[in-house]
């Protein structure tokens, strides 16, 4: 039996986040459509908080090779993103810079460990420069969506940031 769960947990960190991300990026494009409550995106940071923390808890020891210490310091870097957020939900006065420093974090920070993972996995190059150029692309096509009002816009930016970063976690999961 323990064999049979570490063995669930061992799959479930190699290959969650590969369904994870795009399913995040997807509620946030839907909530900004209002498709989704805000005590949803709520639940959704703190569920959030949890796997990332679960994610670090459990492979922290193996996170010591070339792309992967990026990716735990993306990781640590994010929880504390991702409790800006949840603070969000909690302190009124200031909910809205502090959803946009998780919103813009996490399309941000990931686009950084895609550049550093395409710098140091030669062989991975293209597809995470790729990926952290879209990436970093969101971020910019959002704010030019806040500039001139156009709300499919930010949807547009938030969909360039997805596949950014779906290409890299897809990219992963199948190179691990």
């Amino acid at each position: 039996m323990a064999a049979k769960t570490v063995a669930v947990l061992q799959t479930l960190r190699e290959s969650g986040p590969g369904l994870l991300v795009p399913a995040a990026w997807l509620v946030v494009a839907a909530a900004h459509r209002g498709m989704v409550t805000a005590r949803s995106i709520f639940i959704a940071h703190l569920v959030m908080v949890a796997f990332i923390t679960f994610f670090l808890v459990t492979g922290w020891d193996e996170m010591t090779d070339r792309a992967l210490q990026g990716w735990r310091v993306v990781m640590v870097v994010g929880v504390g993103v991702t409790l800006s957020g949840i603070a969000g939900f909690l302190i009124d006065p200031v909910a809205t810079p502090l959803w946009a420093i998780s919103l813009i974090g996490w399309m941000i920070i990931p686009a950084i460990g895609l550049f550093y993972t395409g710098a140091v996995l030669p062989e991975a190059t293209t597809i995470y420069v790729a990926g952290g150029t879209l990436s970093i692309a969101g971020p910019i096509i959002y704010f030019l969506s806040v500039l001139v009002g156009v709300d499919l816009i930010a949807i547009a930016a938030i969909g360039v940031t997805a596949v950014g970063q779906t290409l890299g976690i897809g990219d992963a999961v199948l190179r691990y």
